[in-house]
């Protein structure tokens, strides 16, 4: 219904000088969407308050409401353009006017869990781009086109945005940073099985899959909420933080577009707060998060925990470790390398993790999953609270390559999460009993014992043997090649 409007968005984008990547086009589109929904919003509240005879107080004066200064109305219903600003006039007021006059709000919001709060840092944090003033009234007539009044709009919508994110991580450096797989997340949220009552954390919040997909989850697996269990949902349920703005503000409008309307989302970097300060009233029942690929951290962040690294991922891990409450539950993706990695980092943080936790559950994700990502990830599920004693292992193998036209998808996934039931073993499942592993370095590296013989670590000796007859034969092409000329 409405796909035509975000293509035609995108090609309006495109043309603009201040827009030149996917990252630039999700951007743009969502601090505009972000209004149109707040206008739509607005009327609906209006609306509810006059057939309970009641006056409703707007969130936003009269000049800066969508109606107003972007889509003002002409009897036919349709924007009138005589009214509505273009041009130098309509950068002028969004730039020097409402940008301004939006972030305002973080100052003079009631709380950080308000929609006012949630307006002040989305438009502390952004800063319109297109250059155009034409280009910027096309789009706007574009946005005006959308409709957020009932569930099946609301449904396409997010949607649709959905797959801008993937777009936009398919289009950047390293794919995991903005967009994880979503039959992965989805595989995720069902072994952990969160419920209704439980808080939710994502410490490195992104796009905000994990928290949307774990919301949808909650919503289908209770068809028959009460109103004070929405309430509990939309307010008192789902956690998150991002350092990075861009992310910061494409996460809240993904929550909002799925039905949160005031995220609790923080733009804050969460390796800043040392975990020896966090209380019982900091931790949560669930913990589910793709820490970022690779990232480094200064040494001052560092000294915020207790094993020292500068791979922001075992950073994360050991924060989710620590704001877990007793009993809680993690699903995490990280690097295979963890499991194996010889270093004291490495070695020290897998021996907390299985002292302190039960690491019931891995799951080794072939390579491709994340498009853009050059590394091989596995997902560890654990409960905090009771050492490990055993560990199940999964090793997926969808009988394909992966990439962008055959990603991941849900059927895939289907056989881990049926045998996750039972920890049941399989050509591709077993277990590993943790008294076996070796308590030097407590190595967990996937050696499906059901596939054949694990592959041999070659020397470094052997390696560098290896290259130097490589060289040898390159040089040897190279003179026929020449020889030729």
């Amino acid at each position: 219904m409405f796909e035509h409007v975000f293509k035609r968005i995108d090609d309006v984008l495109w043309k603009d000088a201040g827009c030149t990547s996917e990252l630039d086009y999700t951007e743009q589109s969502s601090w505009l969407l972000f209004l149109k929904y707040l206008d739509a919003l607005e009327t609906d509240k209006a609306t509810e308050a006059q057939l309970n005879g009641r006056a409703y107080s707007y969130i936003l004066d009269e000049p800066y409401r969508w109606e107003t200064w972007a889509a003002p109305k002409g009897k036919d219903a349709k924007i009138d353009h005589n009214r509505a600003l273009s041009g130098d006039d309509l950068l002028e007021f969004v730039n020097q006017k409402l940008v301004p006059y939006l972030h305002g709000f973080k100052q003079t919001a009631s709380g950080p869990n308000t929609i006012e709060y949630k307006i002040g840092q989305i438009f502390g944090e952004i800063k319109n781009k297109i250059q155009s003033g034409y280009n910027l009234r096309e789009i706007i007539d574009h946005i005006d086109e959308l409709r957020f009044g009932s569930q099946t709009e609301k449904h396409e919508l997010s949607h649709l945005y959905e797959a801008k994110i993937k777009a936009m991580g398919n289009a950047g450096r390293n794919g995991g940073e903005y967009y994880t797989p979503r039959p992965l997340i989805r595989a995720i949220v069902e072994v952990v099985n969160p419920q209704i009552s439980e808080t939710i954390y994502d410490g490195a919040v992104g796009s905000a899959g994990f928290l949307c997909e774990a919301f949808d989850y909650l919503q289908e697996s209770n068809p028959k909420r009460t109103t004070a269990q929405d309430k509990l949902l939309q307010e008192r349920t789902f956690y998150g933080k991002e350092k990075k703005s861009l992310a910061y503000v494409i996460g809240t409008m993904n929550m909002i577009l799925h039905g949160i309307e005031a995220p609790n989302i923080v733009h804050a970097n969460t390796l800043a707060e040392n975990v020896a300060d966090l209380q019982e009233k900091d931790r949560f029942n669930v913990v589910l998060a793709n820490p970022p690929f690779g990232g480094k951290e200064r040494k001052e962040v560092q000294q915020n925990f207790p094993i020292r690294s500068g791979e922001t991922a075992f950073l994360f891990l050991q924060h989710f470790i620590k704001v877990l409450k007793a009993g809680g539950r993690a699903g995490i993706v990280i690097k295979n390398t963890f499991l194996s990695n010889t270093d004291n980092a490495s070695v020290s943080l897998r021996k907390l993790l299985l002292e302190s936790c039960n690491l019931h559950t891995v799951l080794d994700c072939p390579g491709g999953t994340f498009q853009g990502a050059g590394v091989k990830t596995v997902v560890l599920f654990f409960e905090k609270g009771a050492p490990t004693r055993k560990v199940w292992f999964y090793k997926l193998d969808p009988g394909r390559n992966m990439g962008k036209t055959n990603p991941l998808n849900d059927a895939d996934l289907a056989e881990f999460i049926s045998l996750q039931k039972t920890f049941a073993d399989s050509p591709n499942s077993w277990s590993v009993d943790v008294k076996d592993v070796d308590h030097k370095v407590y190595d967990l590296s996937v050696r499906n014992p059901n596939g054949g013989e694990a592959p041999a670590h070659r020397s470094p000796h052997d390696i560098m043997d290896e290259i130097a007859a490589l060289d040898i034969e390159s040089a040897r092409v190279l003179e026929r090649i020449k020889a030729l000329l």
